[in-house]
C-alpha cells in the first residue's frame, strides 16, 4: 500500500525549490508552482499519479481559495466597485463565455460541455491575478481597481457555475429538472446557512476570541470552514461552495482582518500544493 506521505514529501519538496528558485529570478512563485505540477504530474514525469489522495489535497487549495473570496465578498465594496464589477466585469463574461461557446459548438462539441468548457475558459485566477497586482503595488491603482472588479463578478460568478456544471452530466431528458433542482436546492441551503449562520457567528466568534487564545481562534476558523463546506457537501453541493459561504458569514463578523491574517499560510501553502 504506497504512504500517503510520498505523494506529500516529493510536493513539498519541489515546492521548496521552485519558489527558492523564483524568489532568486525575481519571478512569481505561482508560476513556478504551474510549472513544477505540470512537470511531476501524471502527464509528464508521472512521479505523482492521479489519485484520490493528490485530489483531496489539491480540493482543500480550492476550499481555502473560496474561503479568501468570501472573505473578500462584503455589499460596502461591492456597492463601491459597482460599475467595474457588473458592467466590466459582466461584459467580459458574456464575451468571453459566448465567444467559446460559439467556437466549441462550430468545433463539433455537445452544447453541455460547450456550456462548462465557456464558462471555464471565461475566468481568471484571482490568486494570481490579485497577488501579482499586489507584489507590483498597482492593487490600489485606477488599473488595478478596475481589474480587481472584473476578478470579483468572476468570482461571484463562480458560485452560479459550481451548481451548473454537476447538472449539466444529467441525460438530456431529465436535464432541465435537474437544473431547477440543482438551483432551488442550492438557494434553500444557501439562504439557510447565511439566515442562520449570521445569528450564530457572531456571538459564538466573541464567546472564542474573549479566551485570549490565537490557537483556540484558528482552530475555531478551520472549524467553522470546513464544517460549512461538509454540510453543502452533504446537501449535494461542493466544497468549495461551502467555504465560499464560510467567508461571506466571517466577513460580518468583527474578526475578518484577524481570520485572514490568521489563514494567510494555511491558504498560500495549500494554493501552492494546488497549483
Amino acid at each position: 500500500m504506497p504512504s500517503l506521505l510520498e505523494p506529500i514529501l516529493l510536493m513539498l519538496t519541489a515546492a521548496v525549490l521552485v519558489v527558492v528558485l523564483c524568489r532568486t529570478l525575481r519571478l512569481p512563485a505561482i508560476l513556478g508552482y504551474l510549472v513544477v505540477g505540470v512537470a511531476i504530474g501524471p502527464h509528464a514525469l508521472g512521479l505523482i499519479s492521479a489519485s484520490s489522495n493528490t485530489a483531496a489535497i489539491a480540493e482543500f487549495g480550492v476550499v481555502f481559495l473560496m474561503f479568501s473570496i468570501g472573505l473578500e465578498f462584503s455589499l460596502a465594496k461591492l456597492k463601491t466597485l459597482r460599475v467595474d464589477v457588473f458592467g466590466l466585469g459582466g461584459l467580459q463574461m458574456l464575451i468571453t463565455a459566448l465567444l467559446f461557446f460559439v467556437m466549441a459548438l462550430w468545433l463539433g462539441a455537445q452544447w453541455p460541455f460547450a456550456i462548462a468548457l465557456s464558462g471555464a475558459i471565461a475566468l481568471s485566477s484571482t490568486a494570481i491575478v490579485s497577488k501579482m497586482l499586489a507584489e507590483r503595488g498597482e492593487l490600489g491603482t485606477p488599473h488595478g481597481q478596475k481589474i480587481f472588479g472584473i476578478l470579483l463578478f468572476q468570482d461571484l460568478a463562480v458560485v452560479p457555475l459550481l451548481v451548473l456544471i454537476p447538472a449539466l452530466s444529467q441525460p438530456a431528458d431529465q436535464l432541465a429538472w435537474a437544473l431547477v433542482y440543482a438551483l432551488l436546492k442550492a438557494a434553500a441551503v444557501l439562504i439557510l446557512l447565511l439566515g442562520v449562520g449570521q445569528k450564530i457567528l457572531r456571538p459564538w466568534f466573541d464567546i472564542v476570541a474573549k479566551q485570549h487564545s490565537s490557537e483556540l481562534f484558528v482552530l475555531n476558523v478551520l472549524l467553522v470552514t470546513l464544517g460549512i463546506s461538509y454540510a453543502t457537501e452533504l446537501a449535494g453541493l461542493s466544497l468549495s461552495l461551502g467555504a465560499f459561504v464560510a467567508g461571506m458569514l466571517i466577513a460580518e463578523t468583527h474578526y475578518r482582518h484577524q481570520v485572514e491574517e490568521d489563514i494567510k499560510p494555511f491558504r498560500d501553502i495549500l494554493l501552492g500544493l494546488f497549483f
